[in-house]
């Protein structure tokens, strides 16, 4: 027998999905691997009512808060395959099969840095993506951005009002005249020796001529993929944002395969905790009107 939605990804964006769905009755089942993008961190900011909590421990609660529905059940693994089998989605994980009207899709992408010694090891605790979700806990203190491209250009910009910053350019990035102006009026400090290490609890920058350069914290714009192929298996169309591909979406965030929403950081050029729920909230009304009144 089909329920009424299943949703691959449990992390915020599937969870507030859920629990929207669970509030309206409907039968839901929750796909969950139990590997958030954000579980490197050690702190999440910038979540109203949860700012500075450990990221997993947001997570754990609102899963809590969910299974507390009895219309709700959360499955523990990874969804390997998803059809459309008529007029239904199934879903296939381990030796059980889900069939469900409508199918949500919450699964996140991957983070891909630089291959520079170092930046694995500290992502999340010293090397960062995002100053909103970090950038206060620095303190003001020197702080550094390593460019991946043209569009580090933007966050170079940004940068100086959590800290005086340096932009490791490394070959990624070079700044015209205007823009260059444009760095140094800001106060940005421009680095053009490659970076050969990043190293320490308090990250060194090791440039190529031997220098070092201690900051407080290190930004990156990593470029992201696909955390499941799921989306591309079932036909979803993409669109190329500044970090990587995404799912097209419509502002209810149904992508073009109907009957399949997307939400999160799969769906979006970029993403936090708090775009992520907001996007669960939306993609749920939307496939809960869809059962209603059958429309896509």
């Amino acid at each position: 027998m089909a329920i009424d939605v299943a949703i691959v990804g449990g992390s915020y964006a599937g969870l507030s999905a859920g629990l929207l769905l669970a509030r309206a009755r409907r039968s839901v089942v929750v796909i969950d691997a139990r590997l958030p993008r954000n579980r490197f961190a050690e702190a999440s900011h910038g979540f109203l009512t949860r700012d500075g909590e450990a990221a997993a421990a947001i997570a754990d609660s609102g899963r809590l808060q969910l299974l507390a529905y009895t219309n709700v059940r959360f499955v523990e693994g990874t969804a390997e395959a998803a059809a459309r089998e008529g007029a239904h989605f199934v879903v296939s994980l381990g030796n059980e099969k889900i069939t469900a009207r409508r199918l949500i899709l919450a699964t996140g992408v991957v983070d891909e840095l630089p291959a520079i010694p170092g930046l694995q090891e500290g992502w999340g605790r010293t090397v960062f993506h995002c100053p909103y979700c970090h950038g206060y806990e620095l303190g003001l203190g020197r702080i550094g951005l390593l460019a991946t491209g043209e569009d580090s250009l933007h966050q170079a910009m940004m940068l100086p009002d959590w800290g005086p910053t340096t932009f490791f350019l490394n070959d990624a990035f070079e700044p015209d005249a205007a823009q260059e102006a444009m760095l140094r009026a800001r106060g940005v400090e421009i680095e053009r020796e490659w970076v050969l290490a990043v190293e320490g609890e308090r990250p060194t920058v090791i440039l190529d001529g031997g220098r070092a350069i201690p900051l407080e914290g290190l930004f990156v714009a990593p470029r992201t993929r696909m955390a499941s192929d799921l989306p591309a298996a079932l036909g979803c169309a993409f669109a190329e944002g500044p970090l990587g591909p995404h799912i097209r979406t419509n502002e209810a965030k149904e992508t073009s395969v109907p009957g399949v929403y997307a939400c999160g950081d799969a769906a979006r050029e970029a993403g936090s905790v708090s775009h992520a729920v907001g996007d669960g909230v939306t993609a749920a009304i939307a496939a809960h009107r869809s059962l209603i009144f059958d429309v896509h």
